[in-house]
């Protein structure tokens, strides 16, 4: 059986089916739409499979326009904006069953020499993932038991994730906390050589624990839920390059939420400090029931 990360790499290898459009696969799992970071991953590589590959993505900005349907493969048509001296422009559309789920438009780069460089530093010093337990571990550790579906999800989760803040299990440890958070992760094995994968691997993960700052300071992250969120837009701009199978560090935080959605932000950073991507996200947040 491949592990994780290999499968990882499988979801993210489009079928071309014709110059400018693929297709992808959408695993049958037991969710009620198709995880965002798959979308966006394979659109982005939809994308970079139609530039020359000399030029790294520097930017993307995306929109999740329905939610897709699991085990229904989805089609990316690439429109080939701009083909420029130094910047390449894409835009893709994902569509599921004759809908348009989502679109995306990716910037590409060719690398050039910085007249200048500078960059803020971390905001806070972190422990090292290795000092930390994984996600499976505090709930072990919590509840004595790792819950069955926890379990399942585990075995199929491509990136190991530690959270730098132990998790809050009750509505008296979230009242008045920040609406921050930070995770370590790394691909769960190995990715390969491919800068494109790398970066697509890494769009991937942005999407899995954003949203989480928005959440913490009204209900635990893990255990019952009393809201239902959504991804709505999702932009990134890539600064340096990065293996997503080495540890990296997201730190995330909420300047506001308001009227039912809730703004994320995240900065992505390597073991040495430096930036690597910066994150922004909205999401859309309703009380269940309501």
């Amino acid at each position: 059986m491949t592990n994780p990360a290999e499968r990882l790499v499988d979801l993210l290898d489009l079928e071309r089916i014709e110059v400018n459009i693929f297709r992808g696969r959408s695993p049958q799992e037991s969710l009620q739409r198709v995880f965002g970071g798959q979308v966006a991953g394979q659109a982005l590589v939809a994308a970079g499979r139609t530039t020359d590959g000399d030029r790294p993505v520097h930017s993307l900005h995306a929109y999740f326009l329905r939610p897709g349907r699991p085990g229904v493969p989805i089609v990316y048509e690439v429109e080939r904006v701009r083909d420029g001296r130094s910047f390449t422009t894409r835009r893709v559309t994902a569509v599921q069953q004759g809908r348009t789920i989502f679109n995306l438009t990716a910037s590409f780069h060719r690398p050039e020499e910085a007249g200048f460089e500078h960059q803020l530093p971390p905001a806070r010093e972190v422990p090292d993932p290795e000092e930390l337990p994984t996600v499976a571990e505090e709930v072990r550790e919590h509840l004595g038991v790792l819950p069955d579906a926890l379990e399942r999800m585990a075995r199929r989760q491509p990136f190991d994730i530690r959270y730098v803040d132990r998790l809050r299990w009750t509505k008296e440890e979230v009242g008045g906390a920040d609406p921050r958070s930070a995770v370590w992760m790394r691909a769960v094995g190995p990715l390969g050589d491919d800068p494109l994968v790398h970066t697509c691997a890494l769009t991937y993960a942005s999407d899995m624990t954003l949203l989480d700052a928005v959440r913490i300071p009204v209900e635990p992250l893990w255990g019952p839920r009393g809201f239902d969120m959504a991804s709505l837009d999702h932009a990134m701009w890539f600064h340096r390059p990065f293996r997503a199978d080495e540890w990296f560090l997201y730190d995330q935080e909420s300047p506001v939420a308001t009227g039912g959605r809730g703004l994320a932000r995240g900065r992505i950073y390597d073991r040495g400090g430096n930036l690597l991507v910066s994150v922004v996200q909205e999401g859309l947040f309703r009380r269940l029931g309501a």
